[in-house]
């Protein structure tokens, strides 16, 4: 079924009982800001403003996150909302991180460095076709692979923290190939990484988690890149080892 043909299937019921052809405007708005972001994000970086370029990211991930949000909240999920946000997930965290990765430091690498940016990009996009072809019989405690926008953080981020600390791509070109590539490989892998779906963010919690989320948010604005870096740098490392240690138990 082609996205042409999903639109048509978007059809809500109007009051007279007939089927309009329309779609939710709330969680697309959300989804149009997220391939916004990740457009603005290659413009940025074609210009050199890389710092601009990795926050657009960041931006990018903050929409992806709410328009499904969003779309379960009032009950508005649609399949032209879903195939929408996949191609705006390709576009956001498939292309605009090689891109800026290219732009900043790959590109010097010459052949070498756009093969790890394409690796990268055909990594998002395979990791996406699996995801979306076995949703209905994935284990939703867990992702198959690193999810693409905590690879689309880590790439981002890291460019972020090279440029606030005034380093040039070309000083760290073989490390930035070497990262780019890696986090491409690491979505299509089988390691499995924790997908943090079930939190139950309607519940009660004790006031202690209300201050260090408040803590959280403090750390994080003092120094953004060096933070966001090492969060998902981290999450990257846990699926690693916990995949290290069922092979250990083996």
């Amino acid at each position: 079924m082609t996205v042409r043909d999903e639109e048509f299937d978007d059809r809500q019921a109007t009051p007279s009982g007939h089927r309009g052809r329309g779609i939710y405007l709330l969680p697309n708005l959300f989804t149009t800001a997220a391939l916004f972001s990740g457009f603005y994000a290659v413009l940025a970086a074609m210009n050199g403003q890389f710092e601009k370029a990795a926050v657009a990211i960041f931006i990018a991930m903050i929409m992806d996150g709410l328009d499904g949000r969003v779309a379960r909240l009032t009950h508005t999920q649609t399949a032209f909302g879903a195939e929408y946000d996949s191609l705006s997930d390709m576009v956001a965290f498939g292309l605009a991180p090689s891109l800026v990765m290219y732009e900043w430091a790959l590109h010097s690498l010459g052949k070498p460095g756009w093969l790890a940016a394409f690796i990268y990009t055909a990594g998002a996009a395979l990791r996406l076709a699996r995801f979306n072809s076995r949703l209905e019989v994935a284990d939703s405690h867990y992702f198959q692979g690193l999810p693409s926008p905590s690879a689309a953080a880590i790439v981002a981020a890291s460019v972020w923290l090279a440029v606030d600390h005034g380093i040039r791509g070309e000083e760290l070109a073989i490390l930035a190939g070497l990262l780019t590539g890696g986090c491409g490989l690491l979505m299509v892998s089988n390691v499995r990484y924790q997908s943090f779906k079930h939190i139950d963010f309607k519940g009660k919690v004790p006031f202690f988690v209300v201050v260090a989320i408040a803590l959280a948010f403090a750390i994080i604005l003092v120094q953004p890149p060096l933070v966001l870096f090492s969060m998902f740098s981290l999450y990257a490392l846990s699926g690693l080892l916990g995949s290290l240690r069922s092979l250990l138990k083996r």
